[in-house]
C-alpha cells in the first residue's frame, strides 16, 4: 500500500520570553544549553509500522543553532514527562544524509532522516527526543513552546544513552525547546487535522504531564470510534495536531505571532493536513477596547481574517472548520472575574458566533459556546466548566468540547 509522511504532532513555535527561559544554571554570560543535553517527551496523536523523523526549529532564532547529536526512545513507563527512557529503544538521529551533527541557520528548521524502530509504535506512544549541544545558543532567541504543560530535563554533559537523570544533578521547567515537529510514515489514507487556538486549545487547566488537553481527549474519542466495528468506526485515521499557544490572536501579535501571519508555516506547510478546525477569536476580542467604534472595527477585522484563513487553507485543498467564541462574562465571588468581560464586548462575540454559524463559509461549525455557556445567561460559562476565571474552561468542559467536536467531525474528515 502506498505510504507517505503525515505529522503525528507539532507545536507552534514562538521566541522564548525571559520568564519561560531554561534554569539559571544552564544559562551562562547569555548563552543557554552549552554543553547541555535536553531530554523532553511527545505523546504521539496516531502510531507508525516503525518509521519516523523530526523536526527542529530555530524559527525565531536570530543566529545558528548547531546541534550536536540528537537521539529518540520510547519513555519509560509510556509516561509523559518522565526523565526516563527505555533503553533498548535508544535510536540515533541523523540528518541530511547520516550526518549527526545539524547546523540551523537563523529562522531555519530542519528534517531529519527516517527513524526505524524496527518495531510498531501504536498511538499515543510518548517517545523521548534527546539533544546534546556543545555550543548551545544566544539565550534572547531561542525557540521554543512555552506552554508544553510538559516537563522537560538538563544535564550537563552528553547524557543522551543514560536511562534516567535520577544520580545526576539535572534542571527542569514545563517548556518545550527546539522541537517543533514528528512525521510518520503511514498509509496513504491517513491524514491529520490541524487545531488553531489559543489558550483553552493549548492547554490551560490541563494537568501537567497528563494529557488532558480537549484536543488529547477528542483523539481518544477518534480512536475509540476507530475500534468498534464498521459503520461506526472512523475512515481514514486522523492525526491531531496541536498549534494553539496561549494568549494567541487573530489579528496582532502578542503571545506568539498572530494567527494570519503564522497559517503557512504552522498549518499549511505541516505533512498530511487535509482539514484545520479555527478557534480562535476571544483574545483579539478581550483585549481590544471596550467601546463601540472599536469593537465595530475589530467585528469586521475579525470576520475578515477568518474568511482569509478559509481561502488561503482551500488552496491547499482542505477542508475548514469553525468553532464559535466561548464565554467570558463575570460571575459572582468567590469565583474571580474575568478580565474580558463587558457587555459592548459581550456584543462583539455574539455578532461573530452568529456570522460563524450561519454565513456558510466554513466546511462545518462547531458550537463550542453553546455545549459551555450557562443557560440562565449566555454571556458566562455554566458554573460547572468554569476553571475559576471566567474565561479558561476546566478540564471537566475539555471533556465536552471533545465530544463536540468527535460528533461533528466524525464522518467528515
Amino acid at each position: 500500500m502506498e505510504s507517505h509522511w503525515v505529522h503525528t504532532w507539532a507545536n507552534m513555535p514562538m521566541l522564548t520570553e525571559p520568564s519561560d527561559f531554561p534554569p539559571a544554571e544552564f544559562i551562562k554570560k547569555g548563552i543557554a544549553f552549552a554543553t547541555t543535553t535536553i531530554r523532553q517527551t511527545i505523546r504521539l496523536s496516531i502510531g507508525t509500522e516503525s518509521l519516523l523523523r523530526i523536526r527542529i526549529s530555530n524559527a525565531f532564532g536570530t543566529e545558528p543553532l548547531t546541534l550536536t547529536r540528537v537521539t529518540l526512545a520510547l519513555a519509560a513507563d509510556n509516561r509523559s514527562g518522565t526523565h526516563a527512557i527505555q533503553p533498548d529503544t535508544l535510536r540515533k538521529v541523523t540528518f541530511s544524509g547520516f550526518e549527526e551533527d545539524t547546523y540551523l541557520p537563523a529562522g531555519a528548521q530542519v528534517v531529519s532522516d527516517p527513524v526505524d524502530f524496527g518495531f510498531p509504535l501504536l498511538p499515543r506512544t510518548v517517545v523521548t527526543v534527546g539533544i546534546f549541544l556543545v555550543e548551545g545558543q544566544n539565550a534572547a532567541c531561542i525557540t521554543s513552546h512555552p506552554g508544553s504543560r510538559t516537563t522537560s530535563y538538563f544535564t550537563r554533559g552528553d547524557t543522551l544513552a543514560l536511562e534516567d537523570f535520577g544520580a545526576l544533578e539535572f534542571g527542569q521547567v514545563d517548556h518545550w525547546y527546539y522541537i517543533s515537529g514528528i512525521e510518520v510514515f503511514v498509509p496513504r489514507q491517513t491524514k491529520a487535522l490541524a487545531l488553531i487556538g489559543d489558550s483553552i486549545t493549548d492547554g490551560r487547566c490541563s494537568t501537567t504531564n497528563g494529557d488532558t488537553r480537549w484536543p488529547d481527549l477528542l483523539l481518544n474519542r477518534l480512536l475509540a470510534s476507530a475500534a468498534r466495528p464498521a459503520p461506526h468506526h472512523t475512515q481514514p485515521s486522523i492525526a491531531i495536531i496541536n498549534q494553539a499557544a496561549g494568549g494567541n490572536r487573530m489579528l496582532t501579535d502578542g503571545l506568539g505571532p498572530n494567527v494570519l501571519s503564522r497559517l503557512d508555516r504552522d498549518i499549511l506547510s505541516l505533512s498530511g493536513v487535509s482539514a484545520a478546525l479555527v478557534f480562535t477569536g476571544v483574545n483579539d476580542i478581550g483585549t481590544a477596547a471596550p467601546d463601540e467604534a472599536a469593537q465595530e472595527v475589530l467585528t469586521k477585522r475579525l470576520i475578515a481574517g477568518y474568511v482569509q484563513i478559509i481561502m488561503r487553507a482551500r488552496a491547499h485543498g482542505l477542508m475548514v472548520f469553525g468553532a464559535t467564541v466561548t464565554p467570558f462574562g463575570r460571575r459572582l465571588s468567590p469565583l474571580k472575574d474575568s478580565s474580558y468581560a463587558h457587555p459592548v464586548r459581550e456584543r462583539t462575540r455574539q455578532v461573530v458566533n452568529e456570522w460563524i454559524r450561519t454565513s456558510g463559509k466554513f466546511d462545518g461549525v462547531l458550537d463550542f459556546d453553546e455545549a459551555l455557556r450557562d443557560v440562565s445567561d449566555a454571556g458566562m460559562l455554566r458554573a460547572e466548566f468554569d476553571s475559576g476565571d471566567g474565561l479558561h474552561p476546566n478540564e471537566r468542559a475539555f471533556g465536552v468540547l471533545a465530544d463536540v467536536a468527535c460528533f461533528a467531525l466524525l464522518d467528515r474528515l
